[in-house]
């Protein structure tokens, strides 16, 4: 059995004019190209984050060469391995692998023998409008328990976070089964562990009900990457038949990788191209809305 749990935090990266290029040349070009596209910076370096953790996960982990991964996008636009699996340096169950990225964080799960979802999601104030009318618009989106749990944590901003941490569980559900838009978010509830989450701690006690039954098979893994990141980790029965019940590890914290992490398997793919750092250094970091909330912060 194998697990990973890998972060990188893009928020605060300002890449070299060499590390920028470097990075480029290891991801396939239409990823690049994809990445090239963004608007602002904070997105692009957040997507290049990801492609580095999934690449550098295929080549470490599933002893796959750098050279030799394909990845493609499935319709609903998830990721996914192309590479014929030749080679595998932990051999026996088939991996399963997810990404999200949100807020100042980029993170990665992978197990082996499980299916996985993981979704980051960073506490912040609503855009507009009070935090009673942004949980109005969202009302359909959570069950009267869960938003009574949601409306009971205190202060608005601890409110907030409830709202975050009940929507970054759905979410990795979500994305565990491969199952986008058109999924009733009210068929899920999760009733959260009554242990407190700290930054440095990971609970598994979280439950889920699906259609008011509870489900054994699903486990959560949650923790604080800091006061304001909560990521949400689902693990359920592998996408298969005759499937058994998870044997799952110990939870595990995620590693916080460095640039020079993401990048110490990685090899060039194409030529460098100059162009790529001009079109990068030119964009803004976000949305203005979004600096000013940062600065303020």
């Amino acid at each position: 059995m194998g697990s990973v749990r890998w972060a990188f935090r893009c928020g605060p990266w300002t890449p070299s004019r060499s590390d920028w290029l470097f990075a480029t040349r290891c991801v396939q070009r239409e990823e690049k190209d994809r990445i090239g596209q963004f608007v602002f910076a904070k997105d692009a370096k957040s997507a290049m984050a990801g492609r580095l953790l999934l690449r550098k996960f295929v080549c470490e982990r599933m002893g796959i060469p750098w050279s030799e991964i394909r990845l493609e996008r499935s319709p609903r636009g998830k990721p996914y391995l192309a590479t014929p699996l030749k080679v595998s340096v932990d051999s026996g169950q088939a991996w399963s692998f997810n990404l999200s990225h949100q807020g100042d964080y980029a993170v990665f799960a992978a197990e082996q023998g499980s299916q996985v979802g993981v979704d980051i999601m960073k506490t912040t104030m609503p855009g507009s409008g009070s935090v009673t009318e942004f949980f109005r618009i969202m009302t359909r989106q959570f069950t009267a328990y869960e938003w009574s749990v949601i409306q009971s944590s205190g202060s608005e901003h601890q409110q907030l976070a409830a709202f975050y941490r009940h929507w970054a569980l759905k979410e990795s559900f979500i994305k565990a089964i491969g199952i986008g838009l058109g999924f009733n978010l009210q068929r899920v509830e999760f009733h959260l562990s009554t242990e407190p989450l700290t930054p440095g701690r990971v609970l598994r006690q979280t439950k889920m009900h699906l259609d008011e039954e509870e489900e054994e098979n699903w486990f959560f893994e949650e923790s604080l990457l800091d006061a304001d990141h909560h990521v949400a980790v689902a693990l359920g029965l592998a996408d298969r038949p005759g499937s058994s019940p998870p044997s799952l590890l110990p939870p595990a914290a995620f590693t916080l990788l460095s640039f020079s992490d993401l990048i110490a398997s990685a090899s060039p793919l194409t030529e460098e191209e100059p162009a790529d750092w001009e079109n990068f250094k030119l964009k803004d970091e976000a949305p203005q809305r979004q600096r000013e909330t940062h600065t303020s912060t």
